[in-house]
């Protein structure tokens, strides 16, 4: 471990400039750290007085913020927390006005450009894309991944960002990329604070780092706390550095450097950064500076003061060593300012973080009372001829700093208390609401995938090419040539996750392809989910078209965290200004027993919103697929079937550019009773339950819903109905899964229920995970049995005397 605990006297390297060059940064860091606090104490009080919502600040954090922002390049990544607010600004990445237009979730891309309204302040992102949905030059840009906000989720996304560097520098075939990366040259910086450290994702992630050396430079901010959980019940020896003392690289071992520096030391933060930045940069070594002695003078966040747990001689002692202060105290000592030029300046940065408030505030608004005078003349005009609606106009009035909620509410009730005065002006406030509604709908609901003409739902229908000769072969065969041809097309598609590359994943789809492509490009990892996943967020940020692995469906709950929180929410918390183009490869349905059952669906369903979901029932389909997937721009999760790479299916002679369209249905057999839907492997036991009805007279028609989000966008199901008139739905997840989902749909979306001639079923597993065994998968999940008996007894429900009850 290096330490640099340098005194404020200590000299500092000014080689490379002049006294008055050097005074002059000194001076600009100081007010940037100065009005940066302002910006935390003035952000705070809007809360309390109702103005905004809720706050988190980064104040104590300045100075060490600075000294990162000095060896932050172009072409840099950071993958950071909420904390980071000094840092944005001493990048000049944001402004205090943007950030203030964050607090009050302003909903517009020109002035709050990190979420457009859609997270809480200090969450900041950089816009990746052009408005048509193309790349910017990022090598020009300072970049920041999108932050979240649960504890260390930010650490999976930074071992990819740091990733690709290495990709960058040690693949040649990368190197016309130069919009994307120059050799590779690029840091990712990661910010922690110190009790996140005690989360599994940061050490799994500080382990990945190290064993595949990336540049990646995390500054653990240490002010000895967790919201009000101090050090000794968060970290052994309260000191997360002594803890990864292991991690220190030595002669011929890899390994990370480590640097600790106090966090109120100005000299010695710029010194740390510059010598464990140039380590990282050109060596690419990952290395971790923990700063330590840090203070939080507003507390957690405004929901709360610090002082409740907070003892009085740490509370005086967090007042001596306030990084500002002490960075003050240097200023005079140095004789850089007087103590006069100092209020000067300090008082000139407190008018200026006023009149960004007030701008910032100003702005949103004047845009919602300009829709409330709108809607208040409607209603006015309203309320001459119903009389209740004049107290609605009263309280809206009343609304000193309305929000559009309050304007909405007022309109929507007026709507409802006129509904029997039929009126010219009712008819024209109903067109404002409708018109209002749709601009509100692109605010606040928009871009859940980015849409852009690269998205998969976009790309062109191609059929598969068949020989004149029955080239049978194993499913998994079919899937390994789909994979070749599509890593000879696109040097930036990458394949990683556990026993993908030497042995070729556990069922070979990849065999042989390591040796072809390089083990740079298809890749072993250890067994850590989350920054398996976190490595293909990062690599998709930074332009490349990653697979990332996890061998089961049932391990896809390791990173369901990292899944939800981060991916899946991307597009939608920058609306679509950052994408994530990556594929996450997993296999499950019918393996028996109760870790590898492999049927979560609803759980995916509802927490993966914003990631496509593919349900393949053979290799074909599969293949199909991710040849949609890898020349779209959008996430997806794709599920094989366990049981079908060694079935046979015929070759196409195009594996790499067939395609199979994500969202729709595909009718396996044609029927005119029931219309039964399912998808992955239990469509196989479908299809020969509906060849033993056929024996009975009961012709079902099977439908292969092929992906569930999205889900049949033709809405092919209802055109279904419309012949059969009845519906059962039939899955392997548990009751309420995907079988509710598909159920709803195809009832409410659909309108399917105005169709139907008896009560539409669903046909799952039982609520338990499926005990080992051929047995127990048949006593838990449906079978053929379970799927001709219930078809049947839907069946004859209508007509007993034609199809007599079995039992």
């Amino acid at each position: 471990m290096i330490a640099n605990n340098y005194r404020p006297e200590d000299t500092y390297d000014t080689s490379n400039l002049t006294f008055d060059d050097f005074k002059q940064m000194v001076i600009n860091d100081y007010d940037i750290a100065f009005k940066s606090r302002q910006a935390s104490i003035l952000g705070r009080r809007e809360v309390l007085t109702g103005k905004a919502k809720f706050g988190i600040f980064g104040d104590g954090k300045e100075v060490a913020q600075l000294a990162m922002a000095k060896v932050f390049k172009p072409g840099d990544w950071r993958a950071g927390y909420y904390r980071d607010q000094t840092f944005m600004f001493a990048a000049e990445m944001a402004s205090i006005k943007e950030m203030y237009a964050q607090l009050y979730a302003t909903p517009d891309i020109e002035k709050e450009p990190f979420s457009v309204g859609r997270q809480m302040n200090a969450h900041f992102a950089t816009r990746s894309l052009n408005e048509d949905g193309s790349w910017k030059n990022l090598v020009e840009m300072k970049n920041t991944s999108s932050d979240i906000s649960p504890t260390a989720g930010q650490m999976a996304r930074l071992v990819g960002l740091a990733y690709a560097s290495k990709l960058y520098r040690q693949n040649p075939d990368l190197k016309e990329f130069s919009n994307f990366s120059i050799n590779g040259n690029e840091v990712a910086f990661g910010t922690i604070g110190n009790a996140s450290t005690t989360e599994g994702v940061f050490f799994e992630a500080i382990n990945a780092a190290g064993v595949l050396q990336i540049p990646m430079a995390i500054s653990i901010w240490d002010d000895n706390y967790g919201i009000s959980v101090p050090a000794k019940y968060q970290t052994t020896k309260e000191d997360i550095s002594e803890v990864l003392k292991g991690f220190q690289r030595e002669e011929g071992k890899p390994g990370f450097e480590i640097f600790k520096v106090k966090g109120w030391d100005y000299v010695a933060l710029c010194e740390t950064y510059e010598r464990a930045i140039k380590i990282c940069r050109e060596e690419h070594v990952p290395v971790l500076i923990h700063v330590t002695e840090l203070t939080q003078p507003l507390g957690h966040s405004t929901s709360g003061s610090h002082e409740r747990y907070k003892s009085k001689a740490r509370l005086e002692w967090e007042k001596e060593y306030d990084c500002l202060l002490k960075m003050r105290e240097w200023l005079l000592s140095s004789a850089i300012l007087t103590e006069g030029e100092l209020e000067v300046l300090e008082e000139e940065a407190k008018k200026y973080v006023k009149t960004c408030l007030r701008d910032a505030w100003k702005e949103i608004s004047t845009v919602i009372k300009a829709e409330r005078q709108e809607a208040l003349a409607l209603i006015d005009a309203i309320a001459a001829d119903v009389e209740a609606v004049e107290k609605v106009s009263l309280v809206l009035k009343s609304e000193i700093d309305p929000m559009r909620r309050e304007v909405f509410s007022a309109v929507r009730k007026t709507i409802r208390l006129s509904r029997n005065k039929p009126s010219a002006v009712r008819d024209r406030l109903i067109n404002w609401y409708q018109t209002e509604l749709k601009k509100n709908e692109e605010r606040y609901n928009s871009k859940l995938f980015s849409d852009t003409p690269k998205s998969p739902l976009k790309i062109a229908d191609v059929a598969p090419v068949y020989g004149e000769e029955r080239n049978m072969v194993d499913g998994r065969e079919l899937l390994n040539a789909c994979f070749d041809a599509n890593f000879a097309r696109d040097p930036k598609l990458v394949a990683f996750g556990e026993d993908l590359g030497a042995i070729g994943d556990v069922n070979q789809g990849f065999a042989g392809l390591q040796a072809k492509y390089g083990e740079i490009r298809i890749t072993d990892t250890g067994i850590r989910e989350m920054t398996i996943i976190g490595q293909g967020i990062g690599l998709a940020l930074r332009g490349f078209k990653p697979v990332a692995e996890i061998q089961y469906l049932d391990y896809v709950v390791f990173a369901l965290n990292v899944l939800t929180d981060d991916l899946a929410s991307l597009s939608y918390r920058t609306k679509a200004g950052q994408i994530a183009p990556m594929i996450i490869r997993t296999r499950g349905h019918r393996l028996e027993g109760i870790w590898h059952a492999g049927s979560p669906i609803g759980m995916i369903l509802n927490a993966l919103k914003g990631i496509h979901l593919c349900v393949p029932r053979n290799m074909t389909q599969a293949a199909g697929m991710y040849n949609v997937l890898l020349r779209g721009d959008e996430p997806a999760l794709m599920i094989e079937c366990l049981n079908g790479y060694r079935l046979k299916e015929k070759m196409p002679e195009n594996p790499g550019d067939f395609t199979v369209a994500l969202g729709k249905v595909e009718v396996l057999k044609e029927g005119r009773d029931i219309t039964v839907v399912s998808y992955g492997a239990t469509l196989r036991l479908v299809l020969e339950a509906a060849e033993e009805l056929e024996a009975y007279g009961v012709i079902a028609e099977v439908i292969d819903a092929q992906t569930l989000m999205p889900f049949d966008l033709a809405m092919d199901c209802k055109k279904s109905l419309e012949k059969t008139n009845r519906l059962l739905v039939v899955d392997e997840d548990v009751p309420g899964g995907a079988s509710a989902f598909i159920l709803q749909d195809i009832l409410e979306r659909q309108d399917g229920y105005f169709l139907l001639d008896g009560k539409p079923e669903t046909l799952s597993a039982k609520e338990h995970r499926p005990p080992y065994g051929s047995d127990g998968d048949y006593f838990t999940k449906p079978s053929v049995d379970d799927i001709v008996e219930r078809i049947y007894t839907m069946v004859s429900q209508s007509n007993p005397a034609k199809y007599p009850p079995i039992f």
